[in-house]
């Protein structure tokens, strides 16, 4: 009996060779009867090659790109296995059109991305990093020129009300905020319940004292923060952006925190990553940064590792993975005929 084939994309390897993130544990991999795994993909490549995933029956795919081309015409692979929530790097119709389900990790996520958005608000509305200079530099007396921002009665906004928006309502308890938030798809119910109250969008932006995005990347968000609505933001709020860079428009925000027309902002995510080093937007002082990564902690790796490999392992069973993206798949007799023929194989 052949074995089920398992794909890790190669960027989960640095260029020594050695494991991205140490605390990954591959050993339910290991242990699993009748399954062999292996990396795949060149070294440094932005995209997946079909060659890469001709013999694979799942992948677990980090940052590579999964385009239309990337799927091989034997349409062997069933199962992507995305690190993390955001899949702006995968091709959902392609994924549906090969018999391939994609799956993420919402599970793993919601609370390190929340307490991330909490650590940039604290951050900003504190001006941790301004205060960090001054002790460094010796610029102690200058303390009382740098008074931050509390936030007892202030108004938290966010866009989005899914995953984390809702982690991020939770957590905020606490502050004693006002809470709003616009979400197309949220239900009142599910507003009412984490104290939240949903507005029109350009509500969001004219009302919070804080803006957190908390929407995925997709054509109709992408630069959903403009300079029209970066107007609307009041000149003593912050901006927080832990999702997807090019939601913002990064020019319009530089010019509005230049001009001083929004007080600072919190950013895990930019338009280009990495930046320019010469990106004004890294000159500021009244902006804190992180490289994507602010989330990442043994526990997230721990969590996300675990999700993915669970999802690896159910298909392999002919079972449906947890938390599949493109739902239609269910229904799809491709997919259910590589079910069948894995239950038939490898089920205990």
């Amino acid at each position: 009996m052949s074995r089920f084939q398992v794909g890790l994309s190669s960027d989960f390897l640095r260029p020594d060779g050695s494991l991205l993130f140490r605390e990954m544990d591959l050993a339910l991999l290991d242990r699993e009867p009748d399954l062999a795994w292996r990396y795949v993909g060149a070294a440094g490549a932005a995209t997946i090659a079909p060659a890469d995933v001709a013999d694979l029956d799942a992948l677990m795919l980090l940052g590579r790109r999964m385009s239309r081309e990337s799927f091989h015409p034997n349409h062997r692979l069933a199962l992507i296995a995305r690190w993390g929530v955001g899949y702006d790097n995968v091709d959902t119709a392609a994924c549906t059109a090969n018999g391939v389900a994609l799956t993420i990790t919402p599970d793993g996520v919601r609370r390190p991305v929340a307490v991330s958005i909490i650590a940039l608000i604290l951050a900003v509305t504190g001006k941790l990093l301004i205060k960090d200079r001054l002790t460094r530099q010796d610029r102690w007396g200058e303390k009382t020129n740098y008074n931050g921002v509390g936030l007892v009665g202030r108004t938290l906004g966010s866009i989005g009300l899914g995953n984390i928006g809702s982690e991020l309502f939770r957590l905020a308890k606490p502050f004693d905020m006002t809470f709003i938030a616009h979400d197309p798809i949220a239900t009142p119910q599910h507003a009412a319940s984490l104290g939240v109250r949903l507005v029109q969008l350009d509500r969001v932006f004219s009302e919070s004292d804080i803006v957190c995005v908390n929407c995925p990347l997709s054509p109709a968000t992408h630069h959903l923060v403009n300079a029209e609505r970066l107007k609307l933001m009041k000149p003593t709020a912050f901006l927080i952006n832990t999702a997807r860079g090019p939601i913002v428009d990064q020019k319009a925000l530089c010019a509005a925190l230049t001009e001083g027309r929004i007080a600072g902002a919190g950013l895990d995510v930019l338009e280009q990553e990495p930046p320019d080093p010469n990106d004004p937007i890294l000159a500021l002082d009244n902006v804190v940064l992180a490289p994507h990564a602010l989330c990442w902690t043994d526990q997230l790796v721990e969590a996300l590792m675990t999700i993915d490999i669970n999802a690896i392992l159910a298909v392999k069973r002919g079972a449906e993975p947890a938390a599949i993206v493109n739902r239609e798949i269910l229904t799809s007799a491709a997919w259910r005929a590589k079910l069948a023929d894995f239950h038939g194989r490898f089920a205990r």
